[in-house]
């Protein structure tokens, strides 16, 4: 379990110093931009899900923990360590960004890659209701796609291509709406460390990809029609 754990907080780690890392040093040049970000978190999952997939079934993201058990795909028992060792892994992430930024001549963090809605979070005129329903509903089809492309019925040695090609589509379409969490992993570390509004939008970024996760883990097992592999 300790290893599987490690992988857990790896594999995180690198998700998100890759892809908000990305963002922060990047995410405003001409090369980079908003393609750019969305391959960035795309490829460290794709990279991180062939290293330590295998030990640990790389989920690097609580509400694939809590989808993948709705599943019926991982063991209940093991969600809350699971969960525990992604959130360290963001935030120790986070904070090596913070300390490469402020070395870069940062003033202050701002937005640090942070998750948000509406005028004060993301300067764009979505609601709460708005930012929930994107959540929500991006997460649930990345949970359909997890599920779908590691069944036994699936091509095997591709899923983390899938999943990775999947994560790049859903930053391409909410980095301008929420800057994409469908992780709230990922948005707990930024948001510790950018604080205010941020901070105070967090819940919705675990919330909404958890209840989104469960659902699409659920459609998921329906539609695999396989039986629980959960127990034991």
């Amino acid at each position: 379990m300790h290893r599987k754990l490690l992988a857990e907080v790896l594999g995180t780690f690198v998700l998100v110093f890759g892809g908000c890392g990305s963002a922060v040093f990047g995410g405003s040049h001409e090369l980079m931009g908003l393609t750019g970000v969305a391959l960035a978190f795309g490829l460290t999952v794709l990279t991180m899900a062939y290293a330590v997939g295998p030990i640990s079934g790389g989920h690097f993201n609580p509400a694939v923990t809590l989808g993948l058990v709705a599943a019926g795909r991982h063991p209940a028992k093991q969600a809350p360590g699971y969960i525990a060792a992604q959130v360290v892994g963001a935030i120790l992430a986070a904070a090596v960004i913070a300390v490469i930024a402020k070395a870069n001549g940062a003033k202050a963090l701002g937005q640090f890659a942070a998750n948000g809605w509406g005028p004060e979070g993301m300067k764009n005129q979505l609601d709460f209701g708005g930012a929930f329903l994107t959540e929500a509903v991006t997460t649930m089809i990345f949970l359909i796609v997890i599920v779908g492309v590691t069944s036994r019925r699936a091509a095997p040695g591709f899923a983390p291509l899938a999943i990775g090609l999947c994560l790049t589509l859903i930053h391409l379409i909410t980095i301008p709406l929420t800057n994409t969490s469908v992780n709230p992993a990922r948005s707990t570390g930024q948001a510790l460390l950018a604080g205010g509004i941020w901070l105070e939008q967090l819940w919705l970024f675990w919330v909404a990809p958890i209840v989104g996760g469960a659902l699409g883990g659920l459609i998921g097992r329906y539609l695999d029609g396989a039986p629980d592999a959960s127990r034991g």
